[in-house]
């Protein structure tokens, strides 16, 4: 069953359609990228709203129950148009992206229509990969092992964290990738300590450095952790790194369809407390990704019920963080298939120095 019909099954009962204003949510329907514009779906015809600029590669991107048509003129007399046309009464919208003026502005250029909040009725369907986005986020994921490959050899003790950061998204997007992911995370020293620290502009501090990246790749975005030493690395900190790297594969090893999320977080929590370190793992596991870095299901104390299921792509990403030393962290993607879990991450998991 395609995107659109799937939707369409998923209306809440009593609603005519859907108006979808989310940037990303209109190109997982629709599979065309734009800024500026919407998707209407009702239960007759569905239709891709774009202006002058973006509407002769919509009308070329249109197909699968999909018709694209010029926002020209005032465009709630359009958008109005179209609904009277499809018997629209009721309008789903996105409660959780619209803003309050939005809202507003709907209720005002459309007072006759009931709108009908749907919450994450898309991104609970996001949340299951097919099979064309599981390889685009494979490939994103490859460009960011290549990234990190190529840095390995660019680290210096004399380069700074804002330079390895830079370098790491010139190659990334040099290599395949639209953009990245999330603003990279280069820290080094004491700033390690900080899961999600701020490159500084100045050179890398002795001990350990944490690099955390992705890329993306039509659209879909790749997650890795890698953290080395620069420097030697001492017995405490070899110590610290070996207790995150036996969490992590506990995690991977437990990850399967069925078992809770709870009860993965867990398993890598309870060795890193046994190991002395309670108290210093202070996020979730790992967290689910598409076309959002941060998707459900979430890895956490908190995730409830909630079991890894086929089509899931998650993280798993343990951690030690002291504070005023240093921290690490490893992180790798599962994509959740029938028979297990595979792991796509090929980065190398030993400990790293640079020296």
């Amino acid at each position: 069953m395609c995107r659109l019909e799937k939707l369409k099954d998923l209306l809440p009962g009593g609603s005519d359609g859907l108006l979808v204003s989310s940037q990303k949510n209109i190109r997982y329907l629709t599979g065309f990228n734009f800024t500026d514009g919407y998707a209407l779906v009702t239960r007759k015809k569905s239709y891709i709203l774009a202006d002058f600029r973006y509407i002769e590669a919509a009308r070329a991107a249109a197909g699968g129950g999909w018709e694209a048509v010029m926002l020209s003129g005032k465009r709630s007399e359009l958008i109005g148009g179209l609904l009277a046309q499809n018997g629209v009464k009721a309008l789903g919208y996105e409660d959780n992206t619209v803003t309050c003026a939005g809202y507003n502005a709907l209720k005002k250029d459309f007072p006759d229509i009931n709108f009908v909040p749907v919450g994450s009725l898309i991104e609970d369907i996001r949340e299951f990969k097919d099979t064309d986005e599981i390889k685009h986020i494979i490939e994103a994921q490859r460009i960011a092992e290549l990234a990190f490959d190529y840095i390995l050899g660019f680290i210096t003790p004399s380069r700074s964290e804002t330079e390895i950061a830079l370098e790491l998204e010139y190659f990334m997007r040099k290599n395949g990738a639209s953009s990245v992911s999330f603003d990279i995370i280069a820290v080094s020293g004491r700033a390690s300590a900080l899961p999600h620290g701020e490159p500084r502009e100045r050179r890398l501090e002795q001990g350990f450095l944490t690099l955390d990246f992705g890329a993306v790749y039509r659209g879909y975005c790749s997650d890795m952790t890698r953290t080395v030493s620069i420097g030697r690395a001492d017995d405490a900190m070899k110590h610290v790194y070996a207790t995150v790297l036996e969490a992590q594969k506990a995690a991977l090893d437990m990850a399967a369809p069925g078992v809770k999320c709870f009860d993965i977080d867990k398993r890598a929590r309870d060795i890193i407390d046994n190991a002395g370190y309670g108290g210093c793992f202070g996020h979730g596991l790992g967290h689910g990704v598409g076309m959002n870095i941060h998707e459900a299901p979430g890895l956490s104390p908190g995730s409830g019920d909630k079991t890894l299921k086929p089509g899931h792509v998650v993280t798993v990403e343990p951690g030690i963080y002291l504070e005023g030393k240093y921290g690490v962290r490893i992180e790798d993607m599962l994509i959740i298939e029938p028979a297990g879990a595979r792991n796509i991450t090929r980065a190398p998991k030993q400990l790293i120095e640079i020296l």
